[in-house]
């Protein structure tokens, strides 16, 4: 007896039913799969789900770190951003909605939030030379100053060195590696270092940066 081929309502393909006849029926398109997999892999990362955190975070690091490279201009940088976003997931995403936007286009716009604090706080010169204000500060000040070189003995020479290359005297990467013969990517590599190490031990020293404005 031949098996009837059974309709169903769908985009029209066929699909070979166990007898081997075709039967048409109906299946998600790649896009909607891969949508239905990022809503349920979103839904269960607000619920603390270390897997699907980590889908996402597969999903979705390169393009958050290409983009946030292109604003910090630092692969290093980059990568710390980008690993430090992730890290925060699991309270940021708490906030998404998909009725607003998109997830990429959201992850995106914390990505470029991220990047621009990173920026902002680039402005801060812990070793420039701090002024000295008329209102009756000069010993915090003074405090500052000393707390400062001792923060800069915790560096290693070359840190030191790159540092005050490029902020105080205010070389770029690429002249710093000229002058100091080593190359560009080493040279990044001693100025992430660097800023890590000084602004863990000034804040161990309870002085943190002096904010430099625009």
């Amino acid at each position: 007896m031949s098996t009837p081929i059974s309709r169903s309502a769908g985009d029209g393909r066929t699909h070979r039913s166990p007898a081997g006849r075709f039967v048409r029926g109906s299946f998600p398109r790649p896009q909607e799969q891969e949508s239905n997999l990022l809503a349920h892999a979103i839904a269960r990362a607000k619920e603390g789900d270390a897997g699907a955190l980590h889908f996402l975070y597969v999903r979705f690091a390169d393009d958050v770190y290409a983009y946030v490279r292109s604003i910090v201009h630092d692969e290093y940088e980059a990568e710390d951003i980008t690993q430090g976003l992730f890290g925060k997931l699991l309270t940021k995403i708490q906030r998404y909605e998909k009725r607003e936007v998109p997830f990429a286009a959201w992850i995106l716009r914390v990505a470029r939030n991220a990047a621009l604090d990173h920026v902002r706080a680039l402005r801060s010169i812990p070793f420039e030379e701090v002024r000295v204000s008329d209102d009756g500060r000069e010993d915090e000040e003074s405090d500052r100053r000393r707390s400062l070189m001792l923060a800069l003995g915790t560096l290693t020479s070359e840190q030191r060195e790159v540092l005050v290359l490029r902020h105080v005297t205010g070389l770029m990467p690429g002249e710093i590696a000229q002058r100091l013969g080593k190359s560009e990517s080493s040279i990044h590599g001693l100025h992430h270092r660097g800023r890590q190490v000084l602004c863990t031990a000034l804040r161990d020293l309870e002085a943190a940066p002096v904010t430099m404005g625009v």
